[in-house]
């Protein structure tokens, strides 16, 4: 089998290709040119030798996108690639919606004209839901989607587009609405490698406050490796569909803090300041999601706990700092 990944490069795409790669698929991932080239492969490092091609190309670039899937003829496309930056998203909205909605919508059109028949698996986001939550504290596949950023907005067209291409053109189209999902793998500009690192560095005297936005921001967290093997389980399912994936426990920032700085013997109340600047414009309070089709039908569960996700983010900064 014959897998494309956009956004190789990034913490889903790293996860996603060492899974693929011990089921002995040929991977071939697009990746942004950067200026440092460094930064555009360092999760991949590990494994790098048994990608079959990494690929410039960008979502927005039709032409890079038509060359690259013509050339490769994938058997799956996994979209991962996106601006994921939630709160960021609200300072460059254009951009986020541009890339996040038509780029899925490229990648839609090139698919369906040059390998309509290869499988084709969407990001969908947690995000979608905004603040709607049922009346028993979960988000499902009914629950409204009334997003709150400019991110959540954009992925709502992307999950909609994806819809529209399998019941318009029966393309093999399917949607994963992944709740929030980490690892050491994690930027350090999302909240939990943020915690982490800046706990452990505090741990270390080589910090002395963290400052945050939020404490009460409660969500989903599972892990990534957890996730990717969830994503293969959608777009190799029988019928093309749009499936949740999540643990079902939601923690708030606040609790998560405590874990990370008591797991260091610190109290983080002593170090950790609220500041404004990392406050959204519009807060998203609550996200906890019910994967139960998900588990039943094809067959997943998490193997990390809230906890055990922590506890593995803390023994890598621990070594890295």
């Amino acid at each position: 089998m014959k897998a494309l990944i956009t956004g190789i490069s990034g913490q889903d795409g790293s996860y996603l290709t060492e899974y693929l790669l011990s089921l002995d698929y040929e991977v071939h991932g697009i990746v942004r040119r950067h200026s440092v080239a460094e930064n555009q492969s360092a999760r991949l490092e590990k494994f790098s030798d048994k990608i079959a091609g990494l690929h410039y190309g960008d979502l927005l670039d039709v032409h890079s996108l038509y060359d690259i899937i013509n050339k490769v003829k994938p058997d799956e496309i996994y979209n991962l690639a996106a601006m994921s930056q939630v709160r960021i998203s609200s300072d460059i909205p254009s951009f986020t919606i541009k890339t996040n909605s038509l780029g899925v919508l490229n990648m839609l059109e090139i698919t369906s004209k040059l390998c309509p028949e290869a499988k084709f698996y969407q990001a969908s986001s947690s995000e979608m839901f905004g603040n709607s939550v049922d009346e028993d504290g979960f988000q499902r596949l009914t629950t409204p989607m009334n997003p709150v950023s400019p991110y959540g907005c954009s992925k709502v067209l992307g999950y909609n587009l994806v819809r529209h291409y399998r019941h318009g053109y029966n393309m093999l189209a399917c949607n994963g609405i992944l709740f929030n999902h980490e690892s050491p793998r994690r930027g350090t500009n999302f909240v939990t490698n943020k915690v982490v690192k800046n706990a452990v560095l505090i741990k270390k005297n080589k910090l002395n406050k963290l400052e945050m936005g939020n404490m009460d921001s409660s969500r989903d967290w599972g892990h990534s490796s957890d996730y990717v093997r969830a994503m293969h389980k959608i777009i190799n399912h029988s019928d093309p569909d749009d499936w949740i994936v999540a643990t079902g426990k939601s923690y708030t920032v606040r609790q998560m803090c405590e874990y990370v700085f008591g797991r260091l013997d610190l109290n983080y109340e002593d170090f950790v300041v609220q500041n404004p600047k990392y406050m959204r414009p519009e807060e998203l309070k609550y996200l906890c999601g019910d994967s139960e089709k998900t588990r039943k039908i094809l067959n997943w569960k998490p193997n990390y706990t809230f906890e055990l996700m922590l506890e593995e983010m803390i023994e890598y900064w621990m070594g890295k700092t």
